[in-house]
């Protein structure tokens, strides 16, 4: 079977959809079928024969996005070449559209994967970030699903709202799968000494894309406040976005900061040592369909602490392998690290 995927994000852009859209790709081919992946410019980009390149504004409005240029019959001869059994569709927007257009043109199947609540993401357009906005995405985004033959939700709780939210069309849940075997021979010894945290620090921290929809200004006090509480705690980050120079300036700005890393983007056996060397991984996004980094991090062996959301909230079971708090407080976030530090069998 011949299926293409479209998306408005993919390497070397970092989040979840490229790596998403990655997995599912692979698996297609090691089950026999042919992949090709559409997919705007981004600066940076390597060439791919599987990979079709649509022209994009690159850089939009202050952001690492880029945004398909709406070029009429641009993808047409390519596709009519590849000939599609499935389309399937990562966005309801831009490649959403042409996807769907392409579907109907064909008479193919048209699946689309619901990766973002993008009411979280209204602050990116010009004058958007409204409540009205926010209804009007979320609306045209329940409209979309219903334009599709099928529907895949990453999480349960994901699949609950879309009904809710009136969508009729089949939803399954399929969640975007993870290296359990790679994720969990990270060398957490390793990636301690490479850093220069001693043996005996308590280290906290996550991997995310740094944005304003990941809710770091939280993270950052909850960890800040814990660092000053907890004189032999580390804090480490790990990814790149729009936030990593404030998030930067208000580490440097801490009495903590030469307990605090900054590493950018980590992939492969470097993200596994990271996650290795974590005794607690913490998340506070509220914009998660399914929080794939903190289902890696439980595959490398460590508790977890975030705040109720959807996504998280299928993975995290309080009490069980982490702390899923009810409510944003920074104390309670705070006294979550200090509960799982005090089971620390080291006594750090």
């Amino acid at each position: 079977m011949n299926i293409l995927m479209m998306t408005n994000t993919y390497r070397p852009f970092t989040g979840g959809v490229p790596r998403s859209v990655d997995t599912f790709a692979a698996q297609y081919r090691r089950m026999g079928h042919k992949v090709k992946i559409v997919a705007p410019t981004f600066e940076g980009q390597e060439e791919d024969p599987d990979v079709i390149r649509v022209p994009a504004l690159q850089n939009f409005n202050g952001t690492d996005f880029s945004v398909q240029l709406p070029i009429p019959f641009y993808l047409s001869n390519v596709v009519d070449e590849f000939s599609p059994d499935v389309i399937h569709s990562h966005h309801p927007f831009l490649l959403g559209t042409a996807a769907l257009r392409l579907a109907a043109r064909r008479e193919a199947p048209l699946v689309y994967t619901f990766h973002t609540f993008y009411e979280h993401y209204t602050h990116y357009l010009p004058g958007g970030d409204s409540e009205a906005m926010r209804r009007f995405v979320s609306t045209l985004v329940a409209g979309y699903a219903d334009l599709c033959d099928h529907v895949i939700a990453p999480s349960t709780s994901v699949r609950d709202e879309l009904l809710r939210r009136g969508v009729t069309k089949p939803v399954d849940v399929i969640p975007t799968g993870i290296d359990v075997e790679a994720l969990g021979a990270g060398d957490g010894a390793a990636f301690r000494a490479r850093h220069g945290i001693p043996k005996d620090a308590f280290v906290t921290g996550f991997v995310s894309r740094l944005a304003p929809e990941k809710n770091l200004g939280f993270l950052c006090d909850a960890a800040l406040k814990f660092l000053a509480r907890t004189p032999k705690a580390w804090f480490v980050v790990a990814g790149t976005g729009p936030s990593e120079e404030e998030l930067k300036a208000r580490f440097e700005a801490d009495p903590s900061r030469d307990r605090t890393l900054m590493l950018g983007n980590q992939a492969g056996a470097d993200l596994a040592d990271l996650y290795g060397a974590l005794d607690v991984f913490v998340f506070a996004s509220q914009s998660e369909t399914q929080g794939l980094v903190v289902t890696e991090a439980m595959a490398a062996g460590a508790p977890v602490v975030a705040v109720r959301a959807s996504g998280v909230s299928d993975v995290v079971r309080d009490g069980h392998n982490g702390r899923l708090l009810e409510r944003e407080e920074i104390d309670s976030f705070v006294g979550a690290l200090g509960d799982i530090r005090s089971m620390d069998p080291l006594d750090r």
